[in-house]
């Protein structure tokens, strides 16, 4: 039976495609859930163009995403934290707090998973954070001061 995919489903599919599955999974496990719908002619053409609109917003993601990393290998992020005399932090600096100074110094919104800290940010001066987002590399420089 064809049926058009709802969801991305391990070993059978991604969404919006149409696949040929045996009719007892099509009816006792997938459409019933929600994960399918019968490939009628109208829906496989509404399909083909949904799956074409997410194709197309993926690859401007893609490219917006290409600026955004270049932009990011000029950009310095300065973040004021407490330490003692000798540089040592009292805390260490979480990818989540350099996301949100990213935000609000240099204006570019990058989720915090995407970016990667070689060894943990314990100590003032310039540290490099790399950004990978997907296929896309990228790094800049955070530098640490001690908040007086």
């Amino acid at each position: 039976m064809k049926v058009i995919l709802k969801e991305n489903i391990k070993g059978v599919g991604s969404k919006y495609e149409v696949r040929d599955v045996a009719d007892g999974y099509a009816n006792n496990f997938l459409i019933p859930r929600k994960l399918a719908e019968y490939a009628t002619p109208l829906a496989a053409r509404k399909a083909e163009i949904l799956k074409s609109t997410i194709l197309a917003e993926k690859q401007i993601r893609e490219k917006l995403t290409e600026k955004q990393i270049e932009i990011l290998k000029s950009v310095k992020i300065i973040l004021k934290k407490r330490g003692n005399d000798k540089g040592h932090l009292f805390e260490k600096i979480h990818p989540a707090e350099i996301s949100q100074s990213l935000k609000e110094q240099a204006k570019i919104e990058i989720d915090p998973e995407f970016l990667t800290i070689g060894k943990p940010i314990k100590e003032i001066g310039e540290h490099m954070v790399g950004v990978q987002i997907g296929k896309n590399k990228g790094e800049f420089k955070v530098i640490i001061e001690i908040d007086k």
